[in-house]
C-alpha cells in the first residue's frame, strides 16, 4: 500500500469525529481529507510533480500537516522549514526545492518560489490518490545543523509506510485519544506522533501559546505527549511541590537523551505508568522503549533504555565492526525497514553511518542477557587529554550518581597544555551544595584520576538547544 494510502484511509472512515482541536477551532477528519486534496490540486496546478522538493514553512496548524500529506500524496518529497534558521542553513535545506508553501512571510533568502496557504492555493479540488514510487524520497527531514550545516535525512516512500504499520501494532487507540501536538511540524518524531494518534483515530490537540507542563495535561485532558530529558526534570521540580491530577494520562514519552536513573525512577513513582523512556534517532525512528513494566520485571533496567521495539534489530560492534559478546561495550548498530535512506545530497556521509542494511548510530553501549540497551556515550562525545580519550557519558553518570547532583554534563574545550580539557556543569540536587572536591573524588574513583574534569560549574538549569536537548556548545562557551 502507497504512503500515505493507510491516512487518507483512515480520515475517510470517521470523517465527522474530530482530527485536530487548537482553541475553540474543531477541524473534523472529513475536513481534513479535503484539505489535502484541496492542497494537491494547488500544488498540481502551481507545477508540483512527482519528485520535486517542496518546503514546508509553517506553523504548527491543520493546515501546515495536510499540506505535508499533500506533498507526499503527489509523490514529491516534503521538506520541513525551522523558522529562525540563519541563511547558511536555510540554503541548504532549500537546495533543491522547487517551491516554499508558507502561512507566515516568506522565508529569506529563497531560492525558491513561494505559495502562501489561502483561496488561490486551495480554490480547487482533486481526490487524493498517492503517487509516489516505493524507492523515491518522500520527506527529507534536517538535523538542527548544531554542528555545522543541517544535515537532511531522506525517507523513501516504502519507509514511510513501515512507520504505519509500525504504528497499527503499537500503542492502543486510548492512549492517543488526545495527543499534544506542539512545538514544529520540522520535528520527525512530532510528525511522526501525530501520524500515530490520527491512525488510531485519536484528536491531535494544539495548545495556544507555550504549553505549561505540568499543569496543561489534565487541563487539555491529554492521553499522549512527548517531552525532552530537560522538560521531564522541570516536570519533577514542580511535581515535588505541588500534586497534579495526571491520572488521564496514558503516555508520556521522553526522548531525545538518557534520563539519569534516580530521576526516571522519581518520575515513574510521580507520573505512574504512563511515562515511558524512548530512545531512537531521525535516521532510524524509535529503536527501544523502557517503562514501569520492564523495571518491575527487572529492577535493574532503570539504568538502560529498555527493550527494541517490534522491527529493530540491534548489535553491539567493537571498532573492527565485528558483534562483541552479551555485555561488552561498544558501538550501537540498528537495523529496521524503517531506516533512512541515506543524507540527501551527501553520498560519502551516508556511506560511513550505512552498511548492509544496519545504521551505525554512533552511539556507545551494551546489550544485557535480556536485550536491555544501555548507553554510555556518544563515539563523538569524547575529550582527548594528552593523547588519551576518555568518553564524557561516563564522567557524566559518575557524577549524576553524586547524592548532591541532580543533572550533569561534561564538555571538551581546546587546552594548550594538554590539548583538551574536560569541563563538568551540575545542576544541584534539591536543597543540597556540590562540593567540587567531593565531586572530583567520585569521577577517580568510578574512572580514575585522568578522568577527573578540569573544572567543576553548578548552574540552576542547563541551557537548552532548539532541539530541546541540552545545549553543550552552550556549555562550551561558558567553559571558554
Amino acid at each position: 500500500m502507497a504512503f500515505p494510502q493507510d491516512l487518507l484511509d483512515s480520515l475517510r472512515r470517521a470523517p465527522d469525529a474530530i482530527a485536530f482541536e487548537h482553541g475553540d477551532r474543531r477541524m473534523r477528519r472529513g475536513e481534513v481529507l479535503d484539505l489535502i486534496g484541496r492542497f494537491a490540486a494547488g500544488l498540481r496546478a502551481a507545477g508540483i510533480r512527482p519528485g520535486d522538493g517542496v518546503g514546508l514553512a509553517t506553523g504548527v496548524t491543520p493546515e501546515g500537516w495536510a499540506a505535508q500529506i499533500a506533498v507526499q500524496t503527489l509523490g514529491a518529497r516534503a521538506v520541513g522549514v525551522r523558522a529562525g534558521l540563519p541563511a547558511a542553513h536555510l540554503d541548504a535545506v532549500l537546495d533543491g526545492v522547487a517551491a516554499v508553501v508558507t502561512d507566515a512571510e516568506p522565508p529569506e533568502p529563497a531560492g525558491a518560489r513561494t505559495l502562501p496557504i489561502g483561496p488561490e492555493l486551495l480554490a480547487a479540488y482533486e481526490e487524493p490518490v498517492p503517487c509516489g514510487k516505493p524507492s523515491d524520497i518522500g520527506w527529507v527531514v534536517f538535523t538542527s545543523g548544531s554542528t555545522g550545516v543541517p544535515k537532511g535525512v531522506a525517507y523513501r516512500f516504502d519507509a514511510l509506510g513501515e512507520f504505519g504499520l509500525e504504528q497499527r501494532a503499537g500503542d492502543s487507540a486510548e492512549d492517543y485519544r488526545r495527543f499534544l501536538l506542539f512545538g514544529t511540524l520540522s520535528s520527525a518524531v512530532m510528525v511522526l506522533h501525530v501520524q500515530a494518534c490520527l491512525l488510531a483515530g485519536g484528536t491531535a490537540v494544539i495548545p495556544e501559546g507555550l504549553p505549561d507542563f505540568p499543569w496543561i495535561l489534565p487541563r487539555l485532558d491529554i492521553t499522549a505527549a512527548l517531552v525532552t530529558v530537560p522538560r521531564l526534570y522541570r516536570m519533577l521540580d514542580v511535581l515535588r511541590e505541588e500534586e497534579i491530577d495526571l491520572s488521564g494520562l496514558r503516555m508520556l514519552t521522553v526522548a531525545g537523551s538518557p534520563v539519569e536513573p534516580g530521576l526516571l525512577a522519581e518520575g515513574f513513582a510521580r507520573i505512574g505508568p504512563a511515562l515511558r523512556q524512548g530512545y531512537g534517532q531521525t535516521e532510524t525512528g524509535k529503536l527501544t522503549v523502557l517503562d514501569t513494566a520492564d523495571v518491575s520485571a527487572r529492577p535493574e533496567a532503570i539504568a538502560s533504555v529498555g527493550l527494541p521495539v517490534e522491527g529493530v534489530s540491534l548489535e553491539v560492534r567493537d571498532a573492527s565492526g565485528r558483534a562483541v559478546p552479551v555485555g561488552e561495550t561498544g558501538e550501537v548498530f540498528a537495523r529496521t525497514a524503517r531506516a533512512f535512506a541515506g543524507y540527501w545530497r551527501d553520498p560519502a556521509l551516508s556511506a560511513t553511518v550505512l552498511a548492509d542494511g544496519w545504521v551505525r548510530t554512533q552511539d556507545i553501549g551494551r546489550l544485557d542477557e535480556h536485550g536491555f540497551l544501555y548507553l554510555t556515550g556518544r563515539a563523538r562525545d569524547v575529550v582527548i587529554v594528552n593523547a588519551v580519550i576518555h568518553y564524557t557519558g561516563p564522567i557524566e553518570r559518575a557524577l549524576a550518581a553524586h547524592s548532591a547532583v541532580d543533572q550533569a554534563y561534561v564538555v571538551a574545550v581546546p587546552d594548550e597544555r594538554t590539548g583538551e580539557a574536560a569541563h563538568a556543569f551540575v545542576v544541584a540536587a534539591p536543597g543540597r551544595d556540590p562540593d567540587p572536591g567531593e565531586l572530583r573524588a567520585a569521577v577517580a574513583a568510578e574512572l580514575g584520576e585522568a578522568a577527573v574534569p578540569a573544572s567543576f560549574t553548578v548552574l540552576d538549569e542547563v541551557p537548552v538547544a532548539e532541539s530541546g536537548k541540552p545545549d553543550k556548545a552552550a556549555l562550551r562557551a561558558l567553559a571558554g
